[in-house]
């Protein structure tokens, strides 16, 4: 009988990271941690029955600092009162496409409402107007190994 992983079996700080964003400052630790993270643009769905965007990627864990081996994480980032999706430079056909997330940022309007920017590597964005900021970011599966940390040009 096989056993579901457990965070606990995770290396230094295995505890998975939830994060419930309702404010721009929340929205701000869920941009540094999902930096990096890499996506395929089938990773995305947008339901709009249901008013919801989900992102599955693997996150690169910056929480666990310098010190630690580099890893990667299984995350979702769900996000709640969707009114609509544009996407900008990138094509929603092409689902195996990669995609890599650099951050994420909120332009409110004068009702709570606003516009929640996805920015992509390459400068895609997607674009989700929201009723209100309500976004969910969880790891859903144990840390492995990443092949390095991700690096900048300055």
């Amino acid at each position: 009988m096989t056993q579901d992983a457990r965070f606990a079996d995770a290396a230094p700080a295995g505890k998975p990271v939830r994060v419930l964003v309702e404010t721009a400052d929340d929205l701000a630790v869920v941009s540094a941690l999902t930096q990096d993270a890499a996506a395929r643009v089938g990773d995305a769905a947008w339901m709009p029955r249901r008013r919801r965007f989900a992102l599955a990627m693997n996150r690169f864990r910056w929480e666990a600092g310098d010190a630690a081996p580099p890893e990667r994480v299984r995350a979702v980032l769900s996000v709640e009162n969707v009114l609509g999706v544009r996407a900008k430079g990138l094509d929603p056909t092409a689902k195996t496409a990669p995609v890599v997330l650099l951050a994420v940022d909120f332009t409110p309007a004068d009702d709570g409402a606003g516009t929640l920017t996805l920015r992509l590597g390459g400068g895609a964005t997607l674009e989700l107007s929201v009723e209100a900021l309500d976004l969910t970011l969880a790891d859903v599966t144990r840390p492995w190994p990443a092949s390095r940390k991700p690096r900048h040009k300055v």
